[in-house]
């Protein structure tokens, strides 16, 4: 018996509807209350954390108010005490995260390294140092009846391309795949890969290229 694609396709265990709970965005005031939570977690009063740390009431009152912003020499007597690292101490801060809005039109037409003539490559977004520790690199591609054939390309990360006009048959490796409007194709992008032959143009397709973050 064949065995149907849904049977070959791996359980997904990211719920993309989970949020995670909020955290705050003042620096200082995260810090002070990850400080009072391990503090009353630990069944220590302000008194017992202070003498500790060698820190007056007052000045630890106020830390775990977010009242002052405590020097880092601070922060690390103050985990020290509290028996944890001191990374745990900024758990509670939510960081800034990017985000890029693109209007129709709007997107950056770019000469990536490699690109062969007839191929109009616009950049739909980008966001650079994250904690994710990865790059995406969204592309709108256009082929046009100018377009080179037989362009090659390979580079690290994995790639995602979702078909949007025209047809062509595409190249990965050893193999070639049709590509029609609604159809995608998800690769290794260390394997050679390139529209092999173009059927009907002008051809359009998003690529979406994600690859380490450089250390």
């Amino acid at each position: 018996m064949t065995e149907s694609r849904k049977d070959t396709v791996p359980r997904l265990t990211q719920n993309p509807h989970e949020t995670r709970e909020s955290r705050e965005k003042n620096l200082e005031v995260a810090i002070g209350r990850q400080v009072r939570e391990l503090r009353k977690r630990q069944r220590m009063t302000g008194s017992d954390l202070a003498t500790q740390t060698g820190l007056s009431v007052g000045m630890l009152s106020k830390i775990e108010n977010g009242v002052i912003s405590p020097s880092l020499n601070t922060l690390q007597t103050l985990a020290n005490a509290l028996r944890v690292p001191l990374v745990q101490l900024f758990t509670g801060y939510e960081e800034p995260r990017g985000a890029m809005h693109v209007k129709a039109g709007e997107a950056v037409e770019v000469e990536r390294a490699g690109t062969r003539a007839g191929h109009q490559y616009h950049l739909l977004g980008h966001i650079g140092s994250n904690n994710s520790g990865v790059v995406v690199e969204p592309y709108m591609i256009v082929l046009s009846t100018q377009s080179d054939r037989f362009p090659t390309f390979q580079h690290e990360g994995i790639e995602l391309l979702y078909m949007l006009e025209g047809a062509v048959d595409y190249r990965h490796g050893d193999q070639i795949y049709r590509l029609e409007p609604g159809d995608s194709l998800l690769f290794d992008a260390d394997s050679p890969h390139g529209p092999e032959t173009l059927l009907e143009l002008p051809a359009k397709y998003l690529s979406i290229i994600t690859y380490p973050q450089a250390k």
